[in-house]
């Protein structure tokens, strides 16, 4: 008899960490927009500096993205309870922000700011969120972004600027706009797939 509780109990145990998991993936694909929209300031701020040599594109560019993404994200995101995934999935992308801002920034206000160095933690540090991010939720699509993103790191540390602003501009593509919109293109069928069972 206690075997069979205890059997029991087990299950119960592994079905939870499984919603949990499942809950996570349903949370990140509700965030593709978020992927999206920050592949898409990633080109604005590149081609704004790059094009009109203005110093503040990242700053003004940056900010802008984190305000919009903020009042989009109060908007939607209605009585969702917080869960323990994400919390988890957020704090790791926000301890994340916070380490590009500070490092970014102080590189930028330095006078010591070398592009392909940038560009190598910058890339380092979106790939280690993705990798939290897809450990947490054992998601192998995301840790291949992951992996993308430290490619292109390494690329920054090795190749030259052409090849690292290519490799980051590749990983920005692949990761945030085309990982967005598939990540978006889930969340339509995961709600498609709710109404009919509905």
């Amino acid at each position: 008899m206690t075997g069979s509780a205890e059997d029991l109990e087990l299950k119960d145990r592994l079905s939870l960490i499984e919603n949990m998991i499942a809950e996570g993936r349903h949370t990140t694909a509700n965030c593709g927009w978020i992927f999206l929209l920050w592949g898409v300031a990633y080109y604005i701020a590149i081609a704004w500096s790059t094009f009109a040599h203005y110093d503040l594109a990242w700053p003004i560019t940056m900010s802008g993205t984190f305000a919009l993404m903020s009042f989009i994200f109060w908007r939607r995101r209605g009585n969702r309870p917080m869960t323990t995934i994400r919390r988890a999935l957020g704090s790791s992308w926000i301890a994340t922000a916070i380490s590009m801002f500070v490092i970014l920034d102080a590189i930028g206000f330095s006078g010591r700011a070398d592009c392909r160095i940038s560009i190598a933690i910058a890339a380092t540090l979106i790939g280690t969120a993705n990798a939290a991010s897809s450990i947490i939720l054992k998601w192998k699509l995301q840790f291949a972004c992951a992996v993308v993103w430290w490619a292109a790191s390494i690329i920054s540390c090795y190749g030259t600027f052409t090849q690292s602003s290519i490799a980051f501009l590749a990983a920005i593509f692949l990761c945030q706009i085309v990982f967005g919109i598939y990540l978006m293109i889930r969340e339509v069928q995961a709600h498609r797939q709710e109404a009919s069972h509905a």
